[in-house]
């Protein structure tokens, strides 16, 4: 399965590139230039580089030091504030 279209790189090359010693995904863009044109596949480089052992990306890190929510997990709904609508205008 291709993970990056625009320069053909397939899911199997990225394993490759992991088991060779990459550890990030410039590290894998450096060998195939995956993540190097659109940036549509980085989500799913990282997935790659998580499912191998690698480190996580420095957002989940950061987020994870800060106590923030897991951004996989599901979102928050936020609280809709209810409308306020004016009461009618009386003639005098």
């Amino acid at each position: 399965m291709y993970v990056c279209m625009c320069h053909a790189v397939t899911e199997d090359q990225v394993k490759r590139a992991i088991d060779g010693g990459a550890n990030t995904p410039r590290q894998i863009a450096k060998g195939c230039k995956a993540g190097t044109d659109c940036g549509s596949c980085v989500r799913r480089i990282q997935a790659l580089l998580g499912e191998h052992g690698a480190r996580p990306c420095p957002t989940a890190r950061l987020a994870a030091r800060l106590g923030l929510a897991d951004p996989a997990a599901e979102p928050a709904v936020p609280a809709v504030a209810p409308a306020v609508v004016p009461a009618p205008l009386r003639a005098a």
